[in-house]
């Protein structure tokens, strides 16, 4: 510090050099996948798909959306014919209009069983939220969205090695 009287004082602040990426400790330990994951998203709010989109961005994934259970078996399926299946698909349960995620995860996985779905919603009291494998979904995912649990969960249900 120094300082003259009338003139102010200048304070020096040193701080160390932080050779790592600094994390927050609800992150979860995992980086961003290094081969960008296609992940498709059935939510009929905007708002929410809007949002998703940002933050699966930022996890390293590239993102596709559906606004019911129909029109994404129809992504789906149409993306298999491409052969360019999606790494994962984020479902939400409860849809105001046309299939809700149940019924949608049922028909998916008749295209293809070994389709990697997460179950979403803000409805943590649904016993398909408990008991998600039960009904045929690999993660969980509950409303509303934290980047790290994002993050996490998609680490969870998608292979580090899958392309």
């Amino acid at each position: 510090m120094e300082s003259r009287p009338g003139a102010g004082a200048i304070f020096h602040v040193y701080l160390p050099v932080a050779r790592d990426k600094a994390r927050s400790p609800d992150e979860g330990g995992k980086d961003l996948f290094i081969a960008r994951k296609r992940i498709l998203v059935m939510d009929d709010e905007e708002i929410v798909r809007t949002v998703l989109d940002r933050m699966l961005l930022q996890c390293g994934c590239e993102s596709t959306f559906a606004r019911d259970g129909s029109e994404m078996i129809d992504i789906y399926r149409r993306s298999m014919i491409r052969g360019r299946t999606f790494d994962a698909v984020i479902v939400d349960l409860v849809v105001s209009s046309g299939m809700g995620g149940r019924e949608a995860v049922g028909k998916l996985l008749e295209s293809d069983p070994e389709a990697k779905a997460i179950v979403s919603s803000g409805y943590s009291d649904d016993s398909i939220m408990s008991d998600f494998r039960q009904y045929g979904f690999k993660g969980v995912l509950p409303k509303p969205y934290r980047l790290s649990k994002l993050n996490r969960v998609l680490h969870e249900v998608i292979p580090e090695t899958a392309a």
